[in-house]
């Protein structure tokens, strides 16, 4: 069944909904594997083009920071222009680039390349998730949004293990390349199965914050190259730019007050559930990001393992999450957002515990048995946070209300790695974790997931909270 305007089924609709559902979930599959894929080439993109590894990181950092910047302005302009034609527009640009990036002479223009290819896939992310209120009806959005977090899995779990494939048979130009046929493959799905948009009356026609989402995209930057620049360890030049974002984001929110059509409406921020669902995918994501950071050295260090087994634990995660996305969609549906998001934050908090004691008795069988306490939470509480956030949304805020919900995580991801990164090096006692004992090693991770299990807790609490205003939200119009 496809959705009509009021969230209700529409019988003998042109366009099966499993067809409209693959158009977005391959959408989000490549936006994922974007970012996954390239990481696995940066040593030899050092080779092809003689150039250290802080240059070459920043062929992944264009593409995370075009993200991260732009993904409020384009879902705000997709309820503005249009969703299906600007993700139309989104895909073409992210295939197109994607050439230009295997195609790419020199790495300056690999890097613009893979700005732009940010770019197409911060259209792709922000409009696949506010397109589930166009195509599906209200009780089946967990579904929907345990399908689109099952991707993004998928595509995570996918890039090294593709990329590593790609370079070997056909070097590092493969890796961008292979999004050609499945960019082009993605564009047919979108413009055969999704809906057309349709045409508002001119005095319904709201404008675009120009101001706006450039003041929002500078201050993201700031902070983002902030968290990024020295990995951890904050200098004089992190310093400067964590001020840029705290100015820019003061300047963001006088500018909001004073446009007739702002980019967001910072009045949202006293929904319970809006703010309680951006804040929690933040300290959540933060969490995730904390097992990426401390897992590999862990794992090597003070268990000891080759990178080939590093590999395969590692890849025990993104596998959980592909496998329970779609099954943690269809219990939110069964049994309420609410309380699907306190179960997923609860199993996440055991999770996280048990990283920090666990393994320390049981070794990689402790290791793995935490993960598969802590990766199905994360699935449930994604599932449940999306549905609770997009549900009842206005339809002309579906996209900025998707670029929010992108940007809480991806804000998360990008803390998470410098911020955890930095308390696992100082719970180990070293600035250089690469040499460090394996006690101290242990240490760190111990200490930092006892700081995850925290963060879980605060997220906690903050839901359970949010839960005292869940009447408030029962009219779309009351959600802006």
């Amino acid at each position: 069944m496809i959705a009509g305007k009021d969230n209700t089924p529409v019988e003998g609709a042109e366009r099966p909904i499993l067809w409209a559902l693959a158009a977005l979930s391959l959408s989000i599959l490549l936006s994922a594997l974007g970012t996954s894929i390239a990481n696995i080439g940066l040593p030899t993109l050092t080779q092809a083009f003689g150039a250290s590894f802080q240059e070459v990181q920043w062929v992944v950092l264009a593409y995370l920071l075009a993200i991260t910047t732009l993904i409020v302005g384009v879902g705000r302009l997709g309820d503005i222009a249009g969703r299906r034609r600007l993700l139309l527009a989104g895909i073409a640009l992210f295939t197109a680039a994607s050439s230009l990036s295997g195609l790419a002479p020199a790495l300056w223009l690999l890097i613009a390349a893979r700005a732009v290819q940010g770019l197409g896939a911060a259209i792709m992310m922000a409009l696949a998730m506010a397109f589930v209120g166009d195509i599906v009806a209200k009780e089946r959005t967990g579904s929907a949004m345990g399908l689109l977090g099952t991707m993004s899995a998928i595509g995570t779990a996918l890039g090294p293990s593709l990329g590593g494939l790609l370079i070997a048979g056909f070097g590092w130009r493969a890796i961008f390349l292979i999004n050609l046929p499945l960019g082009l493959l993605a564009f047919y799905l979108v413009y055969r199965h999704l809906p057309a948009d349709g045409r508002k009356p001119a005095d319904e026609q709201a404008g675009f914050d120009i101001q706006g989402t450039l003041l929002l995209a500078l201050t993201l930057a700031a902070y983002a190259l902030a968290m990024t620049i020295g990995r951890g360890n904050f200098g004089p030049l992190n310093l400067i730019l964590l001020a840029a974002a705290l100015l820019g984001a003061g300047l963001f929110a006088f500018a909001q007050t004073k446009t007739k059509s702002p980019l967001i409406h910072l009045a949202m921020f006293r929904d319970a559930v809006l703010g309680a669902g951006f804040a929690t995918s933040a300290l959540v994501s933060t969490v995730m990001m904390a097992t990426l950071v401390v897992g590999p050295f862990y794992l090597s260090r003070t268990l000891g393992l080759d990178a080939a087994l590093v590999g395969m634990v590692m890849s025990v995660g993104p596998m959980i999450s592909a496998l329970s996305g779609v099954a943690a969609g269809r219990i939110v549906d069964r049994l309420g957002a609410p309380l699907i998001i306190t179960i997923g934050l609860i199993q996440m908090a055991a999770g996280a515990f048990a990283l920090s004691v666990i393994p320390a008795a049981f070794g990689i069988v402790g290791y793995i048995v935490a993960i598969v306490v802590l990766t199905p939470g994360y699935q449930l509480f994604q599932a449940a946070n999306n549905t609770a956030v997009m549900t009842d949304i206005r339809p002309d805020r579906r996209g900025v209300m998707s670029g929010m919900l992108n940007l809480s995580r991806n804000l998360g991801l990008i803390t998470g790695a410098s911020v955890m990164g930095a308390v696992f090096a100082f719970a180990a006692g070293t600035s250089d974790i690469a040499t460090a004992s394996p006690e101290a090693v242990a240490t760190g991770m111990r200490i930092t997931f006892a700081v995850a299990t925290a963060l879980i807790v605060g997220a906690f609490v903050v839901a359970v909270a949010s839960r005292a205003h869940m009447a408030r939200i029962l009219l779309p119009e009351d959600r802006s």
